[in-house]
Parts: C-alpha cells; structure tokens; sequence
C-alpha cells in the first residue's frame, strides 16, 4: 500500500483540527467580548425559554435563548458553506463538518472560560457554571457527548472503506475541481 496517501489524510486531519481549534478561539474571544462575565447570554437583551422540555433535550438541559439559536444556525451555516460555494456534497463531506462542528462547539465553550478573565480553569466547577446542569468527570456531560460524536464522525469522514480483493481508496477532493 502506498503510504502517500495515509500522510496526506494524516496533513489535513492536523490541518482541519488545528483550524477548528483556531475558529474556536477566536469565538469564544468573540463571545467574551458580548456576554463578559456572565454566562448563556445571562446580560443580554434576548429571549429566553426556560419551560420546554423538548428544547432543553437539544440544548443539554439549558434554557434556550435567542442568541444561542442564532449563533447556532449560524455557525452551521459557516460550517456548511463550502458544500454551497462547490456544489459538491457526499456524506463523508457531511460527517466531516458535522464532525468538526460538534468540535468546535466543545472547544469554543471551554475556551470561554479558559480565556474569560471572570472566570478560568479555578471556576470551572458545577457550582460556579450553573448553566452546564449535568457533569461527570469534573466536565459537563455535554463535552463527553461532543467528543465521542465528533470522534465517530470524524473517523467515518476519514476512513479508508475495505472492499474485498482489492487495494483500500480514499476520497480526496481534486483541487482543480473546487474552481469549477
């Protein structure tokens, strides 16, 4: 088997990875400067549904408001534009985003308190993060979840499919084909 392929899915996996880290830096920094010291848009001047259990199944047990709504679709949007601006989907595509989304939203949430000044490693606690109602393992339950859906799916995105009798293939994207 050539080893060339293997070095380039291990180069891109580094490379998405280190990129959702960055994007996820640079939100939480964004979101440091909206929200300050206090947490789930607890200052700002949105909605908020507190009473729907349905609602809080998709947001961990959190009140949902309209700034993490927005922010959400939004960041969904972001991460699915290069299907738009390509016109090429495949579900290995769509494993990886959604992958690299759930990442992002784990990374991006740890960083705020990280890099928060009201906060850091010190009051990353249940009884100083009321908004994270559930944890285990000194983490809320929702950074196990992520991390496990996100590994899944970064690992189907990433695979190398055997078929029988003949040698493994790996999708790629031909670079010349994103200017079409």
């Amino acid at each position: 088997m050539n080893a060339a392929p293997k070095l380039l899915t291990l180069r891109h996996v580094v490379l998405l990875l280190a990129w959702v880290a960055l994007l996820a830096t640079l939100f939480a920094q964004l979101e440091i400067q909206i929200e300050g010291p206090r947490g789930w848009a607890a200052g700002l001047p949105t909605w908020r549904v507190d009473d729907a259990p349905i609602l809080k199944l998709f947001f961990g047990g959190r009140d949902v408001t309209g700034y993490h709504v927005f922010a959400f679709s939004f960041m969904f949007c972001i991460f699915h534009l290069p299907l738009a601006l390509t016109g090429h989907f495949s579900w290995r595509l769509e494993a990886r985003i959604l992958g690299s989304l759930m990442l992002f939203w784990l990374l991006e949430d740890f960083l705020w308190f990280v890099l928060n000044p009201a906060f850091g490693l010190a009051k990353f606690t249940p009884a100083q993060v009321p908004w994270h109602p559930h944890w285990l393992l000194g983490v809320p339950v929702d950074y196990i979840v992520f991390t496990l859906l996100s590994a899944a799916l970064l690992w189907a995105a990433y695979r190398r499919p055997r078929v029988a009798g003949q040698e493994e293939h790996h999708e790629t994207v031909d670079p010349a084909r994103l200017g079409r």
